[in-house]
């Protein structure tokens, strides 16, 4: 095993005798003879890395990543955790701890995990300049090569926070990525094995990255088969990153995306049409099944996986605060063939709001949906607690959503001490062909265990659901073929 001094020293002769930074040169070398200083490293200008806090994907996927390097112990344990639930997971490896403990990292590979750029001493990249960080970045890519063979593709800070420097010598050194993550249990704060279960189960997210430590909390370890049984709860998988990566995609920019722009900033609205639909006359028996707000990934999944099992269509009315958040559960539904559209940004009454107000809301809302899933949503606007006047409506209709979307058949889901027989009864027995059915989407309430019976009964009953927008196409469809 290497002692921390002769790592260092192998270090420093990959670095050619310089100084840890290079940035000094030492006094002289074996002849006696002065040393010239290390060339000080110029910062690229080119394009800088990617940067990851989270994969875009709608695939049933994240990943596992851990920071740092713990004892043989720890590791050995926490490898053999990882293969009792058969999770393949990435590994962010300072390389000062590589250059000690190689066969540490021997087992990671031979676990069939992933080892990337944890830096070589885990220093605060905000302290450092341009040349520093390089040199950091590249003796760990240095390090971990000559030891393990593995040329790293990622790489990320102790803390996963970086100055710009750091994107930029990424792209300078070929590398793919800058990784932070978007899901922290927290295991620094010496959390339980529990409550870091606890919390992945309630942040676990499609494209997720979770971050924890090896060399902080013994807990990680134990920790393991909770966020095993979270994930598995949920029908989600565990992959390595680069995995995640590849099998994800990068978001264009808003701009780039057709219809950004079909909802815009409109103060000439006095005399803008606009239309309630809570219903559509048809003499078929369909209805139009539709879910406002936005919740959990486990939530949300349940609820287009019920959807999927019994072959449904629906519109989803989002609130796009929790969209900018979570911005693959959003795609998650347009890949599942539904319709996406807007229930404003922040939830408010409308009345409550002026009607310069409620436009830079639902703007706003627009475009967080279109740069969540990529396209141009359904223009279709539903109001918070269906409250709207005159006026407002009018503001919506000049902003770009000339058609109000309501609903006729509500069992008020919303409250969670309405049971699921409520719901059911509710729906059974106000639903009639042309109906626009309103649940929701929230956590904790029974909308998931009424749902399927919602499905099944309104089948038996000789039904058939058609996305909100379909169902009024096909109204006006059959208007014009009887003029």
């Amino acid at each position: 095993m290497f002692t921390r001094m002769t790592a260092l020293l192998a270090i420093l002769a990959l670095m050619g005798g310089c100084g840890l930074f290079g940035d000094k040169a030492a006094s002289s070398d074996e002849a006696g003879g002065p040393i010239a200083p290390a060339q000080k490293v110029e910062r690229y200008t080119g394009k800088k890395s990617r940067e990851i806090p989270y994969v875009y994907t709608a695939r049933k996927e994240l990943a596992l990543t851990f920071n740092g390097m713990g004892d043989k112990a720890t590791m050995t344990a926490l490898i053999d955790e990882l293969e009792t639930y058969g999770i393949k997971a990435t590994f962010f490896l300072p390389g000062i701890r590589v250059a000690e403990e190689p066969d540490i990292a021997g087992a990671i590979l031979a676990g069939g995990h992933e080892i990337e750029n944890n830096t070589l001493n885990q220093l605060d990249m905000n302290k450092l300049d341009y040349d520093q960080i390089y040199k950091e970045i590249k003796l760990a890519n240095d390090v971990i090569n000559r030891e393990t063979g593995v040329q790293p593709r990622y790489v990320r800070t102790r803390s996963g926070d970086y100055p710009e420097d750091v994107p930029q010598a990424a792209a300078h050194l070929g590398m793919k990525a800058v990784v932070s993550y978007n899901i922290n249990p927290k295991d620094r704060d010496m959390q339980s094995a529990e409550a870091i279960g606890e919390y992945v189960a309630r942040f676990v997210s499609r494209g997720g990255i979770i971050s924890m430590n090896t060399d902080v909390n013994p807990e990680v370890v134990s920790s393991i088969k909770y966020i095993a049984k979270a994930v598995d709860d949920i029908g989600y998988r565990l992959v390595t990153l680069d995995e995640l990566v590849q099998n994800g995609g990068e978001r264009k920019p808003l701009e780039q995306i057709p219809g950004y722009d079909a909802a815009r900033i409109n103060p000439d609205y006095q005399r803008a049409k606009y239309e309630l639909v809570y219903q559509v006359d048809t003499d078929k028996k369909e209805v139009a099944l539709t879910f406002d707000d936005f919740g959990s990934d486990k939530t949300v999944t349940r609820i287009l996986d019920i959807l999927a099992e019994h072959d449904v269509k629906a519109t989803f009315f989002l609130r796009a605060k929790g969209v900018e958040s979570n911005p693959n559960l959003a795609r998650a539904m347009v890949e599942g063939g539904h319709d996406v559209a807007n229930h404003s940004y922040s939830h408010p009454v409308v009345t409550s709001l002026t009607p310069e107000e409620l436009q830079q809301d639902v703007v706003k809302a627009h475009q967080v949906i279109t740069e969540a899933i990529q396209q141009q949503p359904v223009m279709l606007f539903r109001p918070p607690t269906g409250v709207v006047d005159d006026k407002r409506a009018k503001a919506l209709a000049a902003v770009g959503y000339p058609v109000i979307a309501m609903y006729d058949v509500t069992t008020l889901d919303w409250d969670i001490s309405n049971s699921a027989d409520d719901i059911v009864n509710g729906v059974m027995t106000k639903t009639q062909p042309g109906s626009v059915i309103l649940l929701h989407m929230l956590d904790d309430i029974h909308t998931i265990e009424a749902l399927p019976r919602v499905l099944e009964g309104l089948k038996d009953k000789g039904y058939t659901f058609v996305k909100m927008a379909d169902m009024m196409q096909m109204q006006d469809q059959a208007a014009m073929e009887m003029e």
